[in-house]
C-alpha cells in the first residue's frame, strides 16, 4: 500500500490540487471582501469554483506536470506552472465575457488575488519535499567534498539524504567563491587544505576527468588518508553515485569514436555475431541493438550466455543460433537461412592456461573455427566480415596467440583471386582483423579474479612482479571495433589504441587501496605455462595511420593461401601440433614457467 507509484502520485497531486484551488478562491473571496462576502457574491462561489478548475488541472496536464516526480521539481516546472495559470485564467475570462450573466454578482479583482494564491499553493506544494530534502539532517560523522560544480553537484545536493556535504571545489574561476546551493564553492588548487580544515571523509567526483587526471585525484586522496571516494553521473537514463572502481581509473574514452561512421555501418543491417554470448560478443550485440540493426543472429555454443543475451535485448528482431563455429555443416545452414549482410567473429578460446592444457581443441576451434565462418562468408556474399583478434597473437608465447595469429594471417589472405572463385564468390567480401589487448571487466580478465580474493579476504595473487598488460573498456573497444569494420576495405589488421601499459601488480595495489583491506597482501605465483610478461600489439612499427588516431593498421603479411589451407590441414592431423604452429608462425616462442614469492 505504501509502494510509490505514477499512478499515486498523480492522484495525490490532484487531490490536493483541487483542495488547495477550493482553498485559494475562498480566500480570495475573504481577501476582496475584508472578511465580510456579501450573500449574492458567495453563491456565485461554486459556479467560478467549478469553471475554474478544470481550466487549471487541464492545462497542468498539457505541461506535464502531473508526470514529474516530487523530488525532481525543479525552476523549469515552478516556469510550467506559472503559464498553466495564465492559460487557464485568460481561458476562463473569455468564458466569462461570453456568459457573464451566468456569474453575476462577480468582483474581478478575486481572480488577480486567487491566481497568486493558486500559483504560490500549488508551487509550494511542490518544492515543498526539495525543502524538506535539502535541509534535511544528514549524517554529521560523514563530512563529504564533492570536485565539481555542476548540475550533477546540484542534484546531489538536493536529493542526497546520506552524505553531509560541507564543501565544494573547481577549478572554473567563473565558480570559485560562488554558491550552490548555500554551499561555497572553493579552488581546486586548495583540495589538500579544504580535506584538512573540514575534516572530510568523503569524495565524491562530480566531474569528467581524463584518465591521467583521475589516477592524479585517486593518488592524491589515497595520501590524504580518504578511502571513500565515489563518482557521481547523470545521464538521460540515469543518475546514480558509485563507489570509485578500477575501472573508472583505467578506462580510457576514444576521443575520435564516430558514432555517425558505425551508425552508417550498422544500420539496417542483418548481422550474424559468433561468440554472442561472451563478453566481447554480447557487448557487440548491443552495440548493433542500439546502432539500429534490422536483425541480428546471435550465435554461441553456451546454452546459459545465448539465453542471457538473447533476454537482455528488446528493441531489435533476434535469432538466436546455439550452435559451435566448428560444425561447417550445421553453420552453413545458418548462413544460407538467414544471409548476412556482416558477420562479427567473436567466437574463440582465449583463456591461455586452458588452452595451454587442450592444444587439439584451442586449434579446432580458433583455427578450424574462424576458417569456417570466414569461408561461409565468402561464399554467400557477406559484405564485410570482422575478425576479433587479441595482442598475444604478436610474437606469441602461447598456443592460444599462435592460433590467432594463423587466423589473423587466413583473414588477411583469404580473398585471393584463387580462393575466391573457388568459394563462390560472386559479391566480394571484405575481411578485416581487429587486434587489442585485456578488456576491463571480462569474465577472463584479472579483474573479476582479484575482486572475489578481496571479498572472500584471501591474498591477491599476480604471477610476477613485472608482468604488465593494455587494458581498454569493453563498450568502448566494441564501439572501435565497430568503426574498424567500418573504414576496412579488405586485408587490413585494425590495431587499437589502447594507451600505455599497466603493471598488474599496480592494478592489484589500487583494488587494494580502494576496498580498505588493509590485512591483504600480494602473492606472486610465477608466470604460467605460454604466459609472457609484455604484451605487444605490433610486430613492427611499419604500422600505417588512419584517419582515426584510435586505429592503426598492421604491416600486410603474405602467405599464399593455397599453402595456408594444406599447412592448416597438417595441423590437424599432425602428431606433433606444436612444432607445426612454428612452422606456420616462426614467429611463435612457446614458453612453459612457474615459481612463488609474497609481497
Amino acid at each position: 500500500m505504501l509502494k510509490q507509484t505514477h499512478t499515486k502520485r498523480v492522484l495525490f497531486f490532484l487531490f490536493f490540487d483541487i483542495f488547495l484551488s477550493l482553498i485559494s478562491l475562498y480566500v480570495a473571496f475573504e481577501l476582496r471582501f475584508s472578511f465580510e462576502i456579501p450573500t449574492p457574491f458567495l453563491d456565485n462561489f461554486w459556479k467560478i469554483f467549478l469553471v475554474l478548475l478544470p481550466l487549471k488541472i487541464a492545462f497542468l496536464i498539457y505541461y506535464n506536470i502531473y508526470k514529474v516526480a516530487w523530488r525532481f521539481f525543479s525552476l523549469n516546472e515552478g516556469k510550467k506552472i506559472l503559464k498553466a495559470h495564465i492559460y487557464s485564467y485568460i481561458v476562463f475570462i473569455f468564458i466569462f465575457l461570453s456568459f457573464e450573466n451566468f456569474f453575476l454578482p462577480f468582483a474581478r479583482s478575486i481572480l488577480m488575488i486567487d491566481f497568486v494564491l493558486s500559483f504560490l499553493l500549488l508551487g509550494m506544494l511542490r518544492i515543498s519535499k526539495r525543502l524538506i530534502i535539502e535541509n534535511n539532517t544528514h549524517d554529521k560523522n560523514n563530512e563529504t567534498l564533492i570536485i565539481g560544480a555542476n548540475s550533477i553537484t546540484q542534484m546531489l545536493i538536493r536529493e542526497n539524504n546520506t552524505l553531509n556535504i560541507c564543501s565544494i571545489v573547481d577549478d572554473d574561476a567563473m565558480i570559485i567563491d560562488s554558491y550552490f546551493v548555500n554551499i561555497k564553492v572553493q579552488d581546486s588548487k586548495n583540495l589538500s587544505t579544504v580535506i584538512k580544515e573540514m575534516n572530510i571523509k568523503t569524495v565524491v567526483i562530480a566531474k569528467n576527468f581524463e584518465q591521467k587526471k583521475l589516477l592524479e585525484l585517486y593518488e592524491q586522496m589515497n595520501t590524504l588518508g580518504i578511502k571513500d571516494i565515489k563518482i557521481a553521473t547523470m545521464s538521460e537514463q540515469e543518475k546514480k553515485i558509485k563507489d570509485l572502481t578500477v575501472e573508472d581509473l583505467l578506462a580510457r574514452h576514444p576521443k575520435d569514436l564516430d558514432k555517425t561512421l558505425v551508425e552508417n555501418f550498422i544500420k539496417n543491417k542483418t548481422i550474424l555475431v559468433t561468440g554472442a554470448g561472451g563478453s566481447i560478443g554480447s557487448e557487440i550485440s548491443r552495440q548493433c541493438e542500439r546502432f539500429g540493426a534490422k536483425k541480428l543472429i546471435l550465435l554461441d555454443s553456451s546454452e546459459y550466455n545465448l539465453y542471457a543475451i538473447t533476454e537482455e535485448l528488446t528493441k531489435v528482431e533476434i535469432v538466436s543460433v546455439m550452435q559451435s563455429v566448428v560444425n561447417k555443416e550445421f553453420l552453413e545452414e545458418t548462413f544460407k537461412t538467414h544471409m548476412p549482410d556482416i558477420v562479427i567473429h567473436a567466437a574463440a578460446y582465449k583463456h591461455v592456461p586452458l588452452v595451454e592444457a587442450n592444444i587439439h581443441e584451442g586449434i579446432l576451434n580458433n583455427v578450424i573455427g574462424t576458417k569456417n565462418v570466414i569461408d561461409l562468408s565468402i561464399k554467400y556474399g557477406v559484405k564485410k566480415f570482422v575478425m576479433i583478434s587479441t595482442d598475444k597473437a604478436v610474437r606469441p608465447t602461447n598456443v592460444m596467440g599462435a592460433t590467432k595469429r594463423i587466423c589473423e594471417l587466413y583473414a588477411q589472405n583469404a580473398v585471393s583471386s584463387e580462393n575466391a572463385v573457388s568459394l563462390k564468390n560472386a559479391n566480394g567480401t571484405d575481411i578485416v582483423a581487429v587486434r587489442f589487448g585485456n578488456v576491463l571487466g571480462s569474465s577472463g580478465s584479472v579483474i573479476p579474479k582479484f575482486k572475489s580474493q578481496i571479498e572472500k579476504g584471501q591474498n591477491i595473487t599476480v604471477t610476477h612482479p613485472d608482468i604488465t598488460r593494455y587494458f581498454m573498456l569493453i563498450p568502448e573497444a566494441c564501439e572501435l571495433v565497430l568503426q574498424a569494420g567500418a573504414i576496412g576495405t579488405g586485408g587490413e589488421i585494425f590495431i587499437l589504441d589502447m594507451g600505455e601499459p599497466i603493471k598488474i601488480v599496480d592494478l592489484a595495489k589500487k583494488m587494494i587501496s580502494l576496498s580498505g583491506r588493509e590485512d591483504i597482501t600480494i602473492e606472486f605465483t610465477g608466470l604460467r605455462p605460454g604466459e609472457k610478461l609484455y604484451e605487444e600489439l605490433l610486430i613492427d612499427e611499419t604500422e600505417s595511420k588512419t584517419e582515426y588516431e584510435s586505429i592503426t593498421v598492421a604491416k600486410p603479411t603474405l602467405y599464399d593461401i593455397d599453402i595456408l589451407n594444406k599447412d592448416i590441414e597438417e595441423l590437424l592431423a599432425c602428431a606433433n601440433q606444436l612444432d607445426k604452429l612454428k612452422e606456420i608462425v616462426p614467429e611463435f616462442n612457446h614458453q612453459l614457467n612457474g615459481s612463488v614469492t609474497v609481497l
